[in-house]
């Protein structure tokens, strides 16, 4: 169902290209070779860290919108103390850890506890031994505007790296995104997941009308929160999407790293890959960029949050689509943080807790372009 969705997305702009794109999807599918195992021979390169939906808050135990998963809004704070003593202690240090988002929850707004209470979840990344690079989601613009954000320690768009005499690999200031090397011939990009959103922006801005369009476009519901009757659940409030200026960026990125024989790790809060997530919370216009990624053969990896179940799926050209199980619906007695270790044929997740181990093979497969 996902290809004909994908299919009837792109018939109004793309129609003499359906059954081309169609036909190559599922003919990847098939060729699609099963996952190996961890060969004792592998040199580790090198390792980072993954945590998502840490959603504190100085509250009692409560649940989700539906009324039937608990979050544990305290706690979240003693399992991100106990990841960061774990990644301190690990033999081979990690050289970054990626926070994917949503790093305190929406309540502190209303009980005007924001920025005390990121302060004391940024106070204890203080503990980690490496830089963080965090990503944007919905509850930071529950509990701030993007202004706020853009001048807060939130913003980690300083530890970048820039591409010499590629101007057109430098983002833009529209948007909070940027990519940095952690390692030779690998790069890692972070997305802005809600550059198209009606959180967090001025309401006279032109961003936030063309948003608003958008989303009213494709959810007539009076509470924009709800994807009831909808044929595509994404277009939510909740959620955001992918400007065009930072789609051309990132395919701007994307081409220096064919180019330059580099694998690429894509991070974002919103996932994209609908076999990896459920649909209400995939990012508004996912198929642009999987349109960009899977028009390139660099892209390795997409690591995401905002779903709290995790999911993972391996998409027809090789990407490994993972969504990291939330920290805020994680009991005190398990954990939801992992380290992924990164060998010159793979990507291994060690997963703690309720994330599981997975294997990431890299898969040698010829761009296909739209």
């Amino acid at each position: 169902m996902w290809y004909i969705y994908t299919v009837e997305f792109y018939s109004a702009i793309k129609k003499n290209e359906i059954m081309l794109f169609t036909e190559t999807c599922l003919e990847a599918m098939a060729d699609k070779p099963n996952p190996g195992t961890l060969s004792d021979s592998s040199e580790q390169l090198f390792s980072f860290g993954v945590i998502a939906d840490i959603q504190y808050a100085d509250l009692e135990d409560g649940y989700n919108f539906q009324g039937n998963r608990k979050r544990y809004y305290r706690h979240s704070l003693l399992h991100l103390q106990g990841a960061i003593e774990d990644w301190n202690k690990e033999g081979n240090t990690p050289c970054c850890v990626l926070q994917l988002g949503d790093i305190i929850d929406g309540y502190n707004a209303q009980y005007k506890a924001s920025e005390k209470s990121l302060e004391l979840v940024m106070n204890t990344f203080k503990m980690l031994k490496v830089p963080v690079h965090h990503t944007w989601g919905n509850h930071e613009f529950y509990n701030f505007s993007r202004d706020y954000l853009t001048n807060s320690k939130l913003n980690t768009k300083f530890l970048e790296d820039r591409i010499a005499c590629h101007p057109e690999t430098i983002p833009s200031e529209n948007y909070y995104a940027y990519h940095f090397v952690p390692f030779p011939k690998f790069r890692f990009i972070l997305l802005d997941a809600y550059d198209l959103s009606v959180l967090g922006v001025d309401q006279s801005s032109p961003k936030y009308q063309q948003s608003m369009k958008m989303l009213r476009e494709h959810n007539p519901n009076m509470e924009l929160n709800s994807p009831q009757g909808l044929s595509e659940p994404q277009f939510v409030q909740f959620n955001g999407g992918f400007s065009q200026e930072q789609l051309n960026w990132l395919n701007e990125i994307l081409t220096f790293s064919d180019t330059n024989q580099e694998k690429v790790v894509i991070v974002s809060h919103l996932p994209i890959y609908p076999e990896a997530s459920d649909s209400v919370c995939l990012a508004w216009n996912y198929t642009d960029a999987l349109a960009v990624i899977w028009s390139h053969k660099c892209v390795v990896c997409f690591f995401a949050g905002h779903t709290h179940d995790g999911g993972y799926s391996e998409d027809p050209f090789g990407v490994h689509h993972v969504n990291i199980e939330g920290v805020i619906e994680t009991a005190p007695d398990s954990q939801a943080f992992g380290t992924v270790h990164v060998y010159p044929d793979k990507m291994m997740l060690k997963g703690r807790g309720r994330i599981p181990d997975r294997i990431m093979n890299y898969k040698k497969e010829k761009a296909f372009h739209l």
